[in-house]
């Protein structure tokens, strides 16, 4: 068998049809809205990359430092033969789980929408590691998951915080999603960035460098590429606010004037009013009791929890009833 496979299940045309969709209905609404995922186009990808090196974002930083410091102790509590991997990107942070969960690991499955990345990764582990055997699905994971059959037990990692971008609803619909991938025994590994003061949040979603302004300001450069729209991101500010209430933090685009978009790809004219803002992101920010509630709702029960040495950044251990 060769070292290496990749199975597409997303059809060539999904992502176009997706962002079509997305940005009819998101600038429909009232009030307007964007998903976070359009954020990462290859611009996209290499700002993210600039704003986890950026002394505010923490969340990066706070969750190697557990995997390395843990993944020793993940990997025995788990024994998995196979380590399924929900948006791994360039599998970076992975590293440590794969080489404590080796000899044993028969293989590693990362899922993403980009195969550039997929592969990417695939030809740097196996460089390093002779004998893993990596299986790559080209594949939306929030449609849900067919998983290939690999030996169990099985690890699902979903790490980086990217739950947080799930609203409650979607969250619930996420989980068990997962759940039912997994027979009993089987285990979720999750990264959730966790609820701290109000001045550390701001600041990672708000630097003052700009990085992540231009980030957020991206998704419009995706739109007018790909949907030949005329949005001026110089038109809009960045906005990072803290929603106390729902425990999120959220990013906006605000118009600095009274303005219209044209979206001559759907046919759509978009006013904005001067101050109105457009949500891009929504960043959910956890505390243990809420993690452990929604995980055994998804019939999956938190067997542990490890957090960095200030306590910003959380890993938890659910195992499948």
């Amino acid at each position: 068998m060769s070292p290496f496979q990749l199975t597409r299940t997303l059809a060539p045309d999904a992502a176009d049809a997706d962002l079509r969709a997305d940005v009819l209905h998101g600038l429909n609404r009232s009030p307007k809205e964007l998903p976070p995922k359009w954020f990462y186009d290859a611009r996209g990808s290499e700002l993210f990359e600039e704003i986890t090196r950026l002394p505010e974002y923490y969340p990066t930083r706070a969750e190697r430092e557990i995997l390395k410091q843990r993944a020793p102790e993940i990997a025995a509590a788990t024994g998995a033969r196979t380590l399924v991997e929900l948006g791994s990107g360039s599998s970076e942070k992975t590293r440590f789980l794969i080489d404590a969960l080796l000899p044993g690991l028969d293989s590693y499955v990362p899922v993403d929408v980009s195969e550039s990345a997929l592969t990417g990764a695939a030809e740097s582990l196996l460089a390093e590691r002779p004998g893993l055997h990596v299986h790559a699905l080209v594949a939306d994971f929030t449609r849900g998951l067919a998983l290939p059959g690999t030996a169990g037990p099985r690890l699902v990692a979903f790490l980086g915080g990217t739950i947080g971008n799930l609203l409650p609803g979607e969250r619930r619909t996420f989980l068990r999603s997962v759940r039912a991938m997994l027979s009993p025994g089987d285990a979720l590994l999750l990264g959730t960035d966790l609820v701290k003061d109000e001045a550390t949040l701001v600041a990672a979603y708000d630097d003052p460098s700009g990085v992540t302004a231009a980030f957020n300001k991206n998704v419009l450069a995706v739109i007018d590429r790909e949907l030949s729209a005329d949005f001026d991101p110089d038109a809009f500010d960045h906005v990072a606010v803290w929603d106390r209430e729902r425990e999120w933090i959220e990013m906006r685009l605000r118009a600095r004037r009274a303005l219209t978009v044209k979206i001559p790809e759907l046919d759509l004219v978009v006013p904005f009013a001067a101050g109105e803002e457009m949500r891009t992101e929504v960043s959910a920010k956890f505390r243990q009791a809420g993690v452990r509630a929604e995980l055994a709702e998804a019939d999956l029960d938190l067997d542990r929890w490890w957090t960095d040495s200030e306590g910003r950044f959380a890993l938890s251990l659910a195992t499948a009833r």
